[in-house]
């Protein structure tokens, strides 16, 4: 990964109460192949291993980004699942999940470093960065949702 200070450098951190238990929302996340199913911008997953998959994904923009992902960490006791990302974009997502009552936490944390060819060069432009974080965000939103509906009573 390069500097903080890099145009293409970005952390993202979100936070969602879930109405769902720790375990079921634990089961999804650890189910890469299901996330197409409940996060609409996941548009496809391949199992390449069993630690690793191929995944595009792609928010507002018409710019689709393809990952692999590759486990790094799946404590479920800890709550915690953590995956190295490459391709397009280097560096890690989190989630860490916290039981609270018959629902639980959701914490998402992302460093990564922008590598996709195209939105590597506009980064420099501030204008450019504001619309790569509205597009994260509007991928993000729809996670409580989604897992809120792929979970359900």
């Amino acid at each position: 990964m390069t500097s903080a200070q890099s145009p293409g450098h970005f952390v993202f951190r979100h936070t969602w109460d879930l109405s769902r238990s720790q375990d079921a929302v634990l089961d999804l996340l650890a189910d890469l192949g299901s996330y197409p199913r409940w996060w609409p911008q996941v548009r496809r997953v391949t199992q390449l291993d069993a630690s690793r998959a191929a995944v595009t994904i792609r928010s507002v923009l018409p710019v689709p980004l393809r990952l692999v992902l590759t486990r790094e960490v799946e404590d479920r006791a800890g709550g915690e699942l953590r995956v190295r990302l490459t391709g397009d974009l280097d560096g890690y997502a989190e989630w860490r999940v916290v039981g609270r009552g018959t629902g639980c936490r959701l914490d998402y944390e992302q460093v990564v470093d922008l590598r996709h060819p195209l939105l590597r060069r506009v980064t420099v432009l501030p204008p450019a960065r504001a619309l790569l974080r509205a597009n994260h965000s509007v991928m993000m939103r729809s996670v409580g949702d989604g897992l809120g509906r792929a979970t359900g009573p």
